[in-house]
């Protein structure tokens, strides 16, 4: 647990003295065990200015709340702190879990949210982690284009993203921030959260006429990336589908035009539908401005009345859903705003139709 002492300028992490993950009586020549609280290697590189056995934050945050010190969590989003209901069935995510207990050990104390502080801490990244989103992006661009290279009728889904993990890992990614969400035909026209609750839908085969979506995203020193493109099963877009495809696609380019220093997210939603035709607008997937921030992770906390500022890197993704024609596409691409504008970092990535289908080459293959 990290505590951050505002009052005091201190920062203090609790933590085991033991790492659990490595104990098991049973096995000892498995787990061997392993130090954490007085790890040199951990303290060397964290940061923080004291390091305290996880036995002691309960004493610690008695005393400082009983000189009636407010406490600030992180409730995950803006608003007032509230106490979610304890499921019949299920369990309380992390941050409900802290914020019952919170509310149950010390119901008298000030329990405040410190989302907008963290957001506004997020929202703006250091040069050192714009070099390290960099180095995401470029691993997921590098992971798309494998996977291109492997679309054809007859491959499947799963052999798609393997191909992109395989890539991602090759160029220097230690990991995978979610699940790959490539899906074809029908399946693309579903969002994830649905196919993933249906095991045999995520291993589909594409077939010729289809599209198949890659939404995906890799992680370097613990800097993510997510990036989107649609292609072609057969190499070649239908009318429609280039049709629909620029839907997305000027949307896209209308919110990157516009992006600049003190322009809000809510604004860039005005935007992105001054750009998108009024008889497609009931296919778009949100009423938002079309992406989210990043960072530390896929959907780092931002403010969307906070004025942009150099620093700030977020996506920019429209999607179209039309489930009357069949059709599902979008494009997706990392922002990061300038002092004068905005630097799409996953620029070296086509986004439009013709260049989609000259730079992979799609029509040139045989099916599998």
């Amino acid at each position: 647990m990290l505590v951050l002492d505002s009052d005091r300028d201190r920062s203090t992490l609790f933590m085991p003295p033991r790492d659990p993950r490595f104990e098991n009586p049973g096995r000892a020549n498995d787990f061997p065990g392993r130090p954490l609280l007085d790890d040199y290697q951990l303290r060397s590189i964290a940061g923080i200015d004291d390091y305290r056995d996880i036995a002691e934050l309960d004493a610690f945050l008695g005393g400082r709340l009983a000189e009636g010190t407010a406490l600030r969590v992180n409730a995950g989003s803006a608003g007032t702190v509230s106490e979610q209901a304890i499921p019949l069935i299920g369990s309380l995510d992390a941050t409900a879990a802290l914020i019952h207990r919170l509310r149950s050990d010390y119901p008298e104390t000030r329990l405040l949210n410190a989302f907008e502080v963290i957001a506004r801490l997020r929202m703006i990244k250091t040069p050192a982690e714009i070099m390290r989103m960099r180095a995401a992006a470029d691993a997921t661009m590098a992971g798309i284009r494998a996977a291109a290279d492997r679309i054809r009728p007859g491959i499947d889904e799963r052999t798609l993203q393997g191909e992109f993990e395989r890539a991602c890992r090759t160029f220097g990614s230690q990991s995978i921030p979610f699940t790959p969400i490539v899906k074809s035909g029908p399946n693309s026209l579903w969002p994830w959260r649905i196919l993933a609750a249906h095991y045999n839908r995520r291993n589909r085969g594409l077939r010729d006429g289809e599209l198949v979506i890659l939404d995906v995203g890799c992680e370097v020193d613990g800097y993510v990336s997510d990036v989107g493109r649609t292609f072609p099963v057969n190499g070649t877009f239908s009318d429609v589908q280039r049709e629909k495809l620029m839907v997305s696609t000027r949307a896209a380019e209308a919110i990157i035009a516009a992006v600049r220093p003190g322009v809000t997210l809510l604004e860039l939603t005005a935007v992105a539908y001054d750009a998108i035709p009024d008889h497609e607008e009931p296919y778009m997937q949100t009423p938002s401005f079309f992406g989210h921030h990043i960072g530390l992770s896929a959907g780092d906390p931002a403010l969307l009345d906070e004025p942009l500022a150099p620093g700030m890197v977020f996506t920019v993704e429209p999607w179209y859903y039309n489930h009357e024609i069949g059709v599902s596409v979008f494009v997706e691409e990392v922002v990061l705003v300038t002092e004068d504008g905005a630097e799409v970092l996953t620029a070296a990535l086509p986004r439009d139709p013709e260049a989609l289908e000259g730079a992979f080459q799609l029509n040139d293959r045989e099916p599998e």
